[in-house]
């Protein structure tokens, strides 16, 4: 059964929706049950993520982690989201059925890559190459 907290995030979801003038954005799924999971992130020049956002295909459990996780780390640093752990998620909610635990572990896995993407995007604007990409200037040397 679901505590009070999972069916409130699940039917009055928080910072539901991708937000304008996101710098870092995370997707993450799980294959054995087909939910999906991204995350957006508003950090400002400080460090300090001012605005984020979520959308999920997925059960209720699912949306109801994402709802949590963004609301613990929206004002906090990025330093900070990335100590959210899935169990934190989970007691924030008072609880998880433990077959539905996989989905505070999404949400966990999904802030990350969204704080990932922004320092890649970050290290970009700052002139750092980044291994993926080539500049144009390199291709024709």
């Amino acid at each position: 059964m679901y505590s009070e907290k999972v069916l409130d995030h699940f039917q009055n979801p928080r910072n539901m929706g991708e937000i304008e003038g996101y710098n870092g954005m995370g997707m993450v799924g799980n294959a054995k049950c087909g939910d999906i999971m991204q995350m957006f992130i508003r950090v400002n020049d400080e460090g300090i993520i001012e605005d984020v956002g979520f959308k999920t295909f997925g059960c209720g459990a699912a949306v109801a982690t994402s709802s949590m996780a963004t609301e613990m780390i929206k004002g906090k640093s990025v330093d900070e989201a990335l100590k959210l752990s899935n169990a934190a998620v989970v007691e924030a909610l008072e609880g998880l059925p433990p077959v539905k635990i996989h989905c505070s572990v999404l949400a966990e896995e999904a802030v990350k890559a969204a704080v990932d993407d922004y320092r890649k995007r970050k290290a970009g604007e700052t002139g750092e190459a980044q291994p993926e990409e080539k500049k144009p200037e390199e291709e024709n040397v």
